[in-house]
């Protein structure tokens, strides 16, 4: 099992990195194309702005390497928005347009922004991503969140969560999938749902 992490210059990779370690597969930070089209599964992580975020990915030449991706690649938080059209973030920037949705502020009246810390998740078990992702996790098992945009609770959406409105905890399309919750800072469920995209036993 060759795992990958991209090396976005925008995010901690270290934590990440430490949970994938601990499911006994070593990962490698990089941002090489070799590496990157040889990898069995592809992590796109992100935090900050997502215009900060794309200009890093395109000072490194990977927008171009994710969308040719062909083997399964999971985004985590900043990193799932980033697979979006646009967000309306700093004033709309466009993204990498591999799932079919937009990314917008949370319309939660009387309640803090950023969203930070545990919320219920609720699968979408019809869609095969989510059956792939959320095996032996049950509905409404919490994660751990810090975000102020999202995608909305559309087609999109193979999970969902409620911050003063439903919003997508996890989206995909076909092999690209993302998280908007930290699951390598959820505990048993997070390291779970990585175990079930890596295919390793958690």
């Amino acid at each position: 099992m060759k795992a990958v992490i991209l090396d976005t210059g925008c995010a901690n990779l270290a934590s990440l990195a430490f949970a994938v370690k601990r499911l006994g597969v070593e990962p490698l930070i990089t941002r090489e194309a070799a590496d990157i089209r040889s990898a069995d599964r592809i992590f796109l992580p992100g935090v900050g702005t997502a215009k900060a975020a794309m200009t890093a990915l395109t000072e490194r030449g990977l927008p171009e390497l994710i969308r040719e991706a062909h083997q399964p690649l999971l985004g985590i938080c900043l990193g799932e928005q980033l697979l979006g059209r646009r967000s309306e973030e700093t004033g709309g920037v466009g993204l990498l347009g591999l799932i079919d949705a937009d990314v917008r502020q949370l319309n939660a009246p009387g309640l803090p922004l950023p969203h930070m810390g545990w919320n219920r998740v609720f699968p979408k078990f019809e869609s095969p991503q989510a059956k792939l992702l959320f095996k032996n996790i049950k509905p409404g098992e919490w994660f751990y969140f810090v975000h102020s945009f999202a995608m909305p609770d559309g087609p999109a959406a193979i999970a969902s969560c409620t911050y003063g409105e439903p919003f997508a905890a996890a989206a995909a399309s076909e092999n690209f999938m993302g998280v908007q919750f930290h699951p390598e800072r959820s505990g048993k469920a997070g390291a779970r749902l990585l175990a079930n995209f890596l295919g390793a036993a958690a």
